[in-house]
């Protein structure tokens, strides 16, 4: 019997330990649309909308993010000037051709840890409010992230979403809804 004892107590202790391992953190799971994923690797991944399954942080550190302590050159200053990207309908996919002008800030923020940037947050019309913000913000998180994982510090970044308040363009047409995706990088 005292080995019977012994063989349920076990089980139990077994059993405990299996769900405890099968419990969750209690975080909400990161959603299809989330920027970022940690990959297997420990580093994190940014996706853009060309389906080639993001841009992993390790990618960056040999490549976009060595070249960070080596100051900025005049190609990247020149890119600097385009302070504005823009994004496809209800999506907060960093597009393919923003990426070299994004890392061209990320670099300059590294090699200026005394520069702030506010990253302005935009939507069209189309949606409720509150989606718009919630979409703005994503928008201006995703450029955040992929700032960081390029090398700027995370301190020096600041994000605000106006959803549809700030229009660049008036109109109810897809030109103008176009022009109104958008996150701007508004250095201070």
């Amino acid at each position: 019997m005292n080995t019977m004892m012994k063989k349920s107590a076990f089980a139990l202790v077994l059993s405990l330990g299996l769900v405890a391992g099968c419990s969750t953190t209690g975080d909400e799971p990161m959603g299809d649309d989330e920027m970022s994923a940690v990959d297997q690797d420990g580093g994190a991944s940014v996706y853009g909308d060309d389906g080639d399954g993001g841009v992993s942080s390790d990618e960056l550190r040999d490549g976009e993010r060595g070249q960070a302590g080596q100051g900025t050159t005049g190609e990247d200053a020149a890119l600097r000037r385009i302070t504005t990207f823009y994004f496809d309908f209800d999506t907060a996919e960093i597009k393919a051709e923003s990426r070299d002008v994004l890392a061209a800030h990320a670099r300059y923020l590294a090699s200026n840890p005394n520069v702030d940037v506010r990253l302005e947050g935009h939507t069209d019309e189309r949606g409720t409010k509150e989606y718009n913000l919630a979409l703005g913000e994503r928008r201006a998180n995703a450029v955040q992230r992929f700032l960081v994982v390029n090398g700027a510090d995370r301190s020096q970044i600041e994000t605000v979403s106006y959803g549809e308040e700030k229009p660049a363009a008036m109109g109810s047409n897809e030109s103008a809804w176009a022009q109104n995706r958008r996150v701007e990088l508004i250095f201070r």
